[in-house]
């Protein structure tokens, strides 16, 4: 067992951590797996193609803030995806950001039997709005949504065909949840490219696995240097 196999991971809740004893097992089981998979012809690489779009999902204070009940200390894949953002706003591709379209009058689903909101109206001012670490511009849609996926309910899938988008760089939170629905819903028409560093959750398990899915079966995760290095290549060649 290597010590990068044994450390913890920099972001997350202190009480949804690996054990310790586990740690290291766990990920060299995935690495195991993803060999296997890749014997199975599964993994492939998509690339990147000629027109990329990034988009930032959920990076607001609800998720961000340790002392809400939902959030998680997740800084550094805002820090991460800052880097991302500049060179995306370098390159002028298009940026897109999400977060939750909160309305106390919206019918429950059975989903909410899962997960109890607990958004204090007195508290609710500022809780969805982007982290102003991201510096987020006017002409950078911000999309609100209900459900997990940026797609599900909302008008990006027309927006991105609209700017013949072939590309979908994402970042954000959580992996097993949102990202991971964006992505899926993301893969029959585009490209899906995942800055490792750039996303992350609450939970160490629940990332680790749900990262190593979406780059088995949707997406290229990669190191975000590459994805930052291929975003200079293009603002060179403008």
């Amino acid at each position: 067992m290597t010590e990068k196999n044994a450390e913890p991971l920099p972001f997350g809740s202190q009480d949804l951590r690996l054990p310790d004893e586990l740690r290291g097992l766990l990920r060299e089981h995935i690495d195991d797996l993803r060999i296997k998979y890749l014997e199975r012809g599964w993994g492939g690489r998509v690339g990147f193609g000629e027109r990329p779009a990034l988009i930032v999902i959920d990076l607001a204070r609800y998720w961000l803030d340790p002392e809400i009940h939902i959030g998680a200390n997740l800084d550094p894949i805002v820090e991460a995806t800052c880097r991302v953002l500049e060179a995306a706003r370098q390159a002028k591709i298009p940026i897109f950001f999400t977060t939750w379209d909160h309305d106390p009058a919206h019918p429950p689903t059975p989903q909410n039997s899962k997960l109890r909101w607990q958004v204090p109206p007195a508290k609710i001012d500022g809780l969805f709005a982007l982290d102003p670490r991201l510096n987020h511009r006017p002409s950078e849609k911000v999309i609100k949504k209900a459900s997990a996926s940026a797609f599900k309910g909302t008008n990006l899938h027309y927006m991105l065909a609209a700017l013949r988008v072939d590309t979908l760089i994402v970042t954000g939170i959580s992996t097993s949840h949102c990202v991971y629905a964006t992505c899926r819903d993301a893969t029959d028409s585009f490209r899906v490219i995942v800055p490792e560093e750039c996303i992350g959750e609450r939970c160490e398990l629940l990332h680790s696995v749900n990262l190593m899915d979406i780059d088995i079966d949707l997406g290229d995760v990669m190191p975000a240097d590459d994805v930052i290095s291929h975003l200079e290549g293009i603002h060179q060649d403008e």
